[in-house]
């Protein structure tokens, strides 16, 4: 499988002000969220973010994006 299709974006339907938690580790099985796996590894934390507007978003996997949480295209 090629990196660009394991990190593509995770299309989620997100809430305006509703607190979400990013994987920054990307050990979590509940990608593109936080499941607390980063505590077992002593890795990076969640990132805290809500979103203005409820829609659609897509979310980064690669963990190497300069928007996060969500896709810039860095995974291609």
């Amino acid at each position: 499988m090629s990196n660009e299709k394991k990190y593509s974006p995770i299309k989620v339907e997100l809430e305006k002000d509703k607190n979400y938690g990013w994987c920054t580790c990307a050990h979590s099985s509940n990608q593109p969220f936080c499941d607390g796996s980063h505590k077992a590894h002593n890795a990076t934390p969640s990132m805290r973010f809500s979103v203005e507007e409820t829609k659609t978003y897509n979310m980064c996997t690669c963990k190497l994006t300069s928007n996060p949480p969500f896709c810039d295209g860095s995974h291609k």
